[in-house]
Formats: structure tokens, sequence, C-alpha cells
């Protein structure tokens, strides 16, 4: 009962420093900034850097079960740091918050299971570790095993996900060696790398009954203190893992009229060489929009991306997709598994992300 009361009390805490630090877009002097001539080091930086003021391991992916039938999940764990009594070497100074979403995509079901959960750092409830993945919150967790294989265990509301998630190639470094522009200005940028292709293996469990899963995901790690544009309202993100081994990546950052600021893609083929596409040869054009009837958000679910002069067509698994985190991050999207054609042949399955369309992306 106590640790129920402590997790109520925190999520409201959450609430209100949320409140305080998101609404700010400009880099502030107390936190680390973003570099263009770092080094990435790993698998040290896949630990948290506590010194940056927002950082998030992503993972996404397609399963299959039994039967042959799909799911897509999605768990993402955030860490945010505050700014507030960075000093204060008390277990109640609220300097670093963690956040947790997850969620189970069935066409069965037609909607999107999804659970969300927020507190402070410490106290043995919520942590994210330095020097390699190992991020908590409650019974949440995400580990990276000295072989490389990540773990990662979610009891959510309306279902649990345990899987180990094995590394088939090495990590993507996203634009210059993991130093990927957000914007025209130096400063609009992150550290980011990617694992595709990554092997899964597990069990999903839904209304007491588990079934053995299989399949492939890709795993984001992002940092930063600045991404965005004051002007900016959101992104679209894409990551797939392509049939023939490649692995594609891709996004745009939206202006508040829908149009694109900045966009980026890199492409890498089986063999490991990668293709680097500038903002002004990537473009995401919709096709075809689902609107939410929980929150009147219209996002467009069907698109054709292009890099450069190859041409992707986008179809979701299922429509509805939509995470409603108000609760922890306070922001609305859309994050689903979708299917890849490429000249009119099925060329993989990914995640797309699309945020910033029921309102602008506090970050």
């Amino acid at each position: 009962m106590q640790q129920k009361i402590f997790r109520r009390l925190a999520g409201c805490l959450v609430c209100i420093l949320m409140s305080w630090i998101l609404p700010s877009f400009a880099a502030s002097p107390e936190f680390a900034q973003v570099l263009p001539d770092k080094q990435l080091t790993l698998p040290q930086d896949t630990g948290a850097h506590p010194d940056f003021r927002t950082e998030w391991w992503y993972a996404t992916g397609w399963l299959t079960l039994p039967d042959g039938k799909p799911l897509g999940f999605q768990i993402t764990f955030f860490r945010s740091a505050t700014g507030n009594d960075r000093a204060n070497p008390s277990a109640f100074a609220p300097s670093q918050l963690i956040i947790a979403h997850a969620a189970l995509s069935d066409p069965g079901l037609g909607k999107l299971l999804h659970d969300q959960k927020s507190a402070r750092a410490g106290f043995g409830l919520a942590y994210a570790k330095e020097g390699n993945t190992d991020v908590a919150l409650d019974d949440w967790r995400l580990q990276r095993l000295a072989d490389g294989r990540y773990l990662a265990s979610v009891a959510a509301r309306d279902f649990t996900l345990e899987i180990s998630l094995t590394p088939t190639q090495p990590p993507l470094l996203q634009g210059d060696g993991g130093y990927s522009r957000k914007g025209p200005l130096a400063a609009q940028a992150s550290y980011y790398y990617s694992e595709p292709q990554l092997r899964v293996n597990g069990k999903v469990s839904r209304a007491g009954r588990s079934q053995a899963v299989s399949g492939s995901a890709w795993l984001d790690h992002e940092w930063s203190t600045s991404v965005l544009a004051a002007d900016a309202v959101g992104w679209d993100w894409l990551g797939a893992n392509l049939d023939d081994g490649s692995a594609l990546m891709a996004f745009q950052i939206r202006h508040r009229d829908g149009s694109k600021l900045w966009a980026h893609a890199a492409l890498r083929d089986a063999g490991g060489k990668v293709t680097q596409f500038r903002s002004e040869q990537v473009s995401f054009q919709p096709l075809l929009s689902w609107r939410s009837p929980r929150t009147d958000a219209s996002y467009p679910v069907q698109q054709v991306l292009h890099t450069g002069a190859i041409e992707w067509s986008l179809a979701p698994l299922q429509d509805d997709q939509e995470l409603d985190s108000r609760l922890s991050t306070g922001s609305v999207y859309w994050e689903g598994a979708v299917t890849l054609n490429r000249n009119g042949q099925h060329a993989g399955r990914g995640y797309l992300e699309l945020t910033g369309y029921l309102n602008a992306l506090k970050f």
C-alpha cells in the first residue's frame, strides 16, 4: 500500500515538474551540450548520460505468435533531468525523472494496448545507470548484458512482455558518427545511434494466457539538451528492418504549418555500407489519414517516403496505434507497426512515429 501511495505521489510530482521543464526548447547552461566533434564510445555510451537534459531508449518491433499472426510492440524508457536541486545530495531531490511507455499492436483487437509509468529516480524504484544500458521503473526493466543482448521485462496493465533482443549487426551511428542534426542550427542536435535487425525471442501474456513469440526489433538510444527549433511542432520518424538485411532510418521535423523544417535518412545495406541522405533528399508524403475517436487528432498513417531516388510505401499494421501519454510525458502521439514496399514489392517492416499532430510537442 505504501508503495502504491508513493507511486501516485511521484506521478503527481512528475506532472508538476514536467509543466516547469518541458515548455523550453532552448539549451540551458546547467546541462551538457551536444557537440559535433565528440566520438561515441560503445558499449559505455549505451548507459545513461545524466548531465544531458533528455534521453531515451526505444525498442520497437514485430513479433509472430505460434499461429503465425503478427503483433507489434513498443518499450520506451525516458530519462529527464529537471535542473532542480542538482547539487542536493538528498534522495528526495527530484533531479532525474524516469518515464516508461509500453504498447502492443494486435490487428485482432484493432486498437492499441498501452500503459505508462513515471517516477523520480531513486529509492530503488526507478533508475537509469551509467556505463551500460540498465534502466528500470518498478517492475519494468531494460538491461543490456555483457554479450550485447538486451533483456526487456514489462508487466503492463493489459499484457506482460518478457523478451530478449540479440544483435545480429553492429550499431548504426546516426548522422555524423552519432552527431545527429535536428535543425539548421548546430545546437539543434542529439547524440544518436540505433541497433537494427535485433533478433527477438520470448513470451507475451494476456488475460492469463502466455504465448511464445519471435521476431525482429529496432532499438534507438538518443540523448540531448536542445533539439527542436522554436517553431517546430513535431516529427515523423521511421526505423525499419528490411528483408535483405538492410536497415533504414528516416525522419523529418515539421514546421507548425506542416511543412518540412529539417530531415535526414540513413540506409545501411547488409554488407555494412551506409548511404546518408541530406534534408533536401528526404520527404514524407501523406497518402491516407486516420482520425482518433478519442482525441480527434488526425495522423497520416499511410505515407510515401522518398530517400533520394528511392520511393518507399508505408502502410500500418492497424490504423489505431495512438498512445495517450498525457499522464507521463504530457503528449499524445501515434507509434505504430508498418510494412514497407519498394517498387511495388514487400521490402520490410518497421515502426513509424508521428508526434505533434494533436498539440505542438513539448520537449
